[in-house]
């Protein structure tokens, strides 16, 4: 009975294959809950599609795509830092490459650790991590193996952008230049620019770009019928008419409806905000399950592996065992089960 993500693997894949043809040097990037499919699914998709390296998070989910079977190199997004114990115990292993996004890090790392493969993060205006390549000694470089400079660009990162930082990189050292945020034709303009190796680190777009390549499905545990006002739930609101609750496998155990604060643009935005908040405040929130062909609020906030909907009316519209739509943010969600279609 459980929340399911399945997967057309045929479709999956062909996405997949066609933007690593239109991006040379693509990086897939595994990190967090593996964009909903789960870092070992993705190390060993990774290394079905021939690709030599992997980007992760964290030094801790490095032992995770090992364990998909991923044999390659292997990039740690996050930079390094002296004081975080499972980056430095990595440092012996020469299919790892570190980030470093501070001069005294790249010191540290050039004394005690020489000959560590390093990225050097350069700062962008996403001011995140990095360093002003003028800043690096070309001697501690010397002690390092350098892999190249790195960018992380904002979400609607330039062309422009690229092209300064990474010029600014190799007046110091000439190395690879790795981007992340950039589109396809702007990547491979900078490709063709520069006269270094050139990777473009990609994630959502690798693993999410075709949206109709996966759905997630869950169970219908339960079908109460339920009378205008008689108690429910955990907290005994009150059941807004005459209806049915229904108990849906997925919970905020799997991630299912948690939400992340998101930039108000426009003034569209803006007003979704204030009516979600005026639903929300009425006990009508609108839950990711569809019934019936429709989405349905939410009886009461979710449980840990379950939900109960309200769906209002003569008749339930589904029944238990029967798996419905659900709509669930992919960087957030944990499924139960994967199947292969």
């Amino acid at each position: 009975m459980p929340l399911t993500l399945t997967i057309d693997r045929v479709r999956w894949e062909a996405h997949q294959r066609e933007l690593i043809a239109d991006v040379p040097g693509l990086v897939p990037v595994a990190k967090g809950n593996g964009y909903g499919f789960g870092l070992e699914l993705l190390a060993e998709q990774s290394g079905r599609l021939g690709l030599p390296t992997l980007a992760v998070g964290v030094a801790q989910e490095v032992d995770r795509v090992r364990a998909g079977g991923f044999t390659g190199d292997v990039v740690v997004l996050n930079p390094w830092r002296p004081f975080d114990e499972v980056a430095t115990a990595q440092l012996g292993d020469p299919s790892i490459i570190v980030t470093v996004s501070r001069v005294e890090d790249l010191v540290a790392l050039a004394s005690k650790h020489p000959g560590t493969r390093v990225l050097v993060e350069i700062k962008t205006a996403m001011h995140r991590h990095g360093l002003d390549p003028a800043q690096v000694d070309r001697s501690t470089l010397d002690a390092l193996t350098l892999e190249g400079w790195t960018i992380h660009l904002p979400a609607d990162g330039s062309l422009a952008a690229a092209r300064s930082l990474a010029l600014a990189g190799l007046a110091v050292r000439k190395g690879p230049v790795w981007v992340s945020h950039l589109s396809e034709a702007d990547y491979r303009a900078l490709h063709a620019e520069l006269d270094v190796e050139t990777h473009m680190r990609i994630g959502t777009r690798l693993w999410l770009g075709d949206r109709h390549a996966y759905r997630t499905t869950a169970t219908v545990l339960d079908v109460h019928p339920i009378s205008k006002g008689a108690p429910l739930g955990y907290h005994q609101v009150k059941a807004p008419k005459n209806g049915f609750i229904l108990i849906i496998s997925g919970g905020t155990a799997h991630g299912v409806a948690m939400a992340a604060p998101v930039p108000q643009r426009s003034l569209r935005q803006r007003g979704v905000t204030v009516l979600e908040g005026l639903l929300d405040a009425a006990g009508r929130t609108l839950s990711p399950f569809e019934v019936g062909g429709r989405k349905r609020s939410f009886a009461e906030p979710p449980h840990m592996h379950s939900s109960m909907i309200f769906v209002p009316g003569s008749a339930p519209l589904a029944q238990v065992g029967d798996e419905v739509p659900v709509t669930t943010r992919m960087t957030t969600v944990t499924t139960d089960e994967i199947r292969w279609a």
